[in-house]
């Protein structure tokens, strides 16, 4: 019998995302096989650590680093393993995304901003703060 290389009409599972398969082979321990997620959560937890003991600042933007991070990651490596969970496409565009607003509202946080944007000036106006 031969199989179609069709996919079926009716849906009767689902198929894993494309660039799932691990990073490396089996011969390695579970941590190195999922180098890129691995790298991704330490970043992360690095971030983290630094925002609750130190700059909250350098944390955060440690924190969305790290998305970015696996944005890259999830465009230029053909396998990711863990990282992988919807589309390419959808992968790279969720994690730029939230990765970057975390960096953009990192980087206007008060006190003292590190970037200003005119915007925000008056941004309590929409809020429902009045001026005195």
């Amino acid at each position: 019998m031969t199989r179609s290389r069709r996919r079926p009409v009716t849906t009767t599972g689902t198929l894993p995302p494309e660039g799932s398969a691990a990073a490396i082979g089996r011969g390695h321990t579970l941590p190195v096989r999922q180098w890129p997620i691995t790298l991704v959560l330490a970043v992360a937890g690095v971030g983290l650590v630094i925002t609750r003991f130190g700059d909250f600042k350098t944390g955060l933007l440690t924190v969305g680093g790290s998305l970015v991070l696996g944005a890259v990651l999830r465009l230029v490596l053909p396998e990711v393993g863990l990282l992988a969970v919807r589309s390419r496409f959808t992968d790279v565009s969720v994690l730029t995304v939230l990765g970057g607003a975390i960096v953009l509202l990192t980087l206007v946080a008060q006190p003292d901003p590190w970037i200003h944007l005119s915007v925000l000036d008056n941004i309590g106006q929409f809020v429902g703060r009045r001026h005195h």
